[in-house]
Order: C-alpha cells, then sequence, then structure tokens
C-alpha cells in the first residue's frame, strides 16, 4: 500500500500538468522575434487625408506610416507592411503582394518613416 500513494500522487501530479498545459491559448503565448506587427495604438479614429491623385488616405497626425485604402488600414515600418481591419487592429504582418497597388504607390513624402528602415 505505501508504494501506490506516491504513485498514484506523481499520476495526479503529471494529469494536472496535462489539464493545465493544454488550457493555454494562442493569447496567453507570445514570441517575439524583432520583426512582427508594429506597436501602433490608435484609441482614437485618427484624422484621414487623402493622398493626391490616389484613392489612399494617410493620417497625417499619427506618428507612424498609416494609410487608409478600400475599408482597411495599411501600416510599414523596417520593411514590414501589416493590414487592419480598424484602426484599433488588431494588426497582421502581410506580405508585400497582399499591399495594394495604391497603397504601395504612395510618395515617399506621406511616409512618417522610411518604409524600409
Amino acid at each position: 500500500m505505501p508504494r501506490r500513494l506516491p504513485r498514484a500522487l506523481m499520476l495526479a501530479a503529471a494529469a494536472a500538468m496535462l489539464v493545465t498545459t493544454t488550457l493555454a491559448t494562442a493569447q496567453d503565448v507570445k514570441i517575439d522575434i524583432g520583426i512582427g506587427v508594429p506597436p501602433i495604438v490608435l484609441t482614437t479614429p485618427p484624422s484621414l487625408v487623402v493622398v493626391p491623385g490616389t484613392p489612399v488616405y494617410y493620417a497625417p497626425d499619427v506618428s507612424a506610416n498609416v494609410f487608409f485604402y478600400k475599408g482597411r488600414y495599411y501600416t510599414v515600418a523596417n520593411g514590414v507592411w501589416s493590414m487592419a481591419p480598424a484602426y484599433g487592429g488588431p494588426w497582421a504582418v502581410i506580405q508585400i503582394g497582399q499591399v495594394p497597388a495604391p497603397v504601395v504607390a504612395v510618395p515617399v513624402e506621406y511616409y512618417k518613416i522610411r518604409r524600409d528602415s
């Protein structure tokens, strides 16, 4: 009988660890490798101004590159493009091929920071 108690405790502890581990969600796990979603936090809708000659809008009062086109927000920093369905996010990294051509074609004078820096 004394041998069964430690074994039962070990099995119970292992089961508890397994249950605790499997309850973790993607929101609980964060991995930062230095490239990814920019730290843009907009708590109110930014003022948007049309980029002349284009269907794209930019946010002149925001310290980051923020563009609006066809109902979506776009930003680029360090060569990494991100998109959000709303000004408050959530932001998701996208490939350059997924950025609409009018957004990519915005002249550099409408950028707050260089696209590739």
